[in-house]
Formats: C-alpha cells, sequence, structure tokens
C-alpha cells in the first residue's frame, strides 16, 4: 500500500491531527485525541486505533492496558483535511479513563459542569499495574 493517502492530511506543525472518535452504532461521541503520521499508519494497517500520547510523548494503541480496544469501522478526513474522524467498534463499552463510556461526560449547567454519566467501572480496576 502506498504512504500518498498519508499525504492528503494538513498535519499541524508539530505533526499532530485531532481525532474525533465516535461510536459507529449509536453515532456517540466517545473520545477526542491526536495522531502522529505513524499512529495513523498503524491505525489504518491494524485496524484498530492508537493515537499519540502528548503527554507521554509515545504512540498509544487504545486498550493496551485497560482491553478496551476500539475496532475501526470508518474512517474519514474533514473538508480542510485537518481533523480525522474514525468511527469505532468500542470493546468492553468504556473510552474514557475515568471508566466511562465518553470522555464527554460533563455538561455545562448555567455556570457550572455537571458529571451526567455514571462510572461504568472505576479507574483502579481498569489500569491494575503489575508488581515489578
Amino acid at each position: 500500500m502506498s504512504d500518498t493517502w498519508l499525504n492528503k492530511v494538513s498535519w499541524a506543525a508539530d505533526g499532530l491531527v485531532p481525532v474525533i472518535t465516535q461510536d459507529a452504532s449509536t453515532g456517540c461521541v466517545l473520545m477526542m485525541a491526536w495522531m502522529n503520521r505513524e499512529a495513523f499508519k498503524r491505525t489504518v494497517q491494524s485496524g484498530e486505533a492508537t493515537y499519540w500520547s502528548r503527554s507521554r510523548k509515545k504512540l498509544w494503541h487504545k486498550g493496551e492496558e485497560s482491553g478496551n480496544i476500539q475496532r475501526v469501522q470508518e474512517i474519514r478526513l474533514d473538508c480542510d483535511g485537518d481533523a480525522i474522524l474514525l468511527k469505532v467498534q468500542q470493546t468492553g463499552g468504556i473510552a474514557c479513563h475515568t471508566g466511562r463510556a465518553s470522555c464527554f461526560f460533563s455538561r455545562l449547567e448555567k455556570d457550572k459542569w455537571v458529571e451526567i454519566d455514571p462510572v461504568l467501572k472505576a479507574p483502579d480496576e481498569i489500569y491494575q499495574k503489575t508488581a515489578k
């Protein structure tokens, strides 16, 4: 497979592009993350979402620790080429590191953020650290 499709993406100066991830069956927006060329290429090749972690400065295969893998059903590029939409099948029903279905669980009500979606699984149950 040629990599010319990667050149259609308008990568930012830092080499990243924003990615909106949506549940393919419900349309619910699950999360927003970032990809660099390598993350996008791995996502396309493997059929599972891989992102670039800006805080950890490394590639991050979604579900590598939690098991909540995102299987890609469709990939779209916006009209300006500067944002990607992934439509995925979310394994385990949890996309957020807080243990919720979506990262967008807070709603602005008047002048306060209200958490409207429940925690489905406690983060310490999802991300069990192994002893070294």
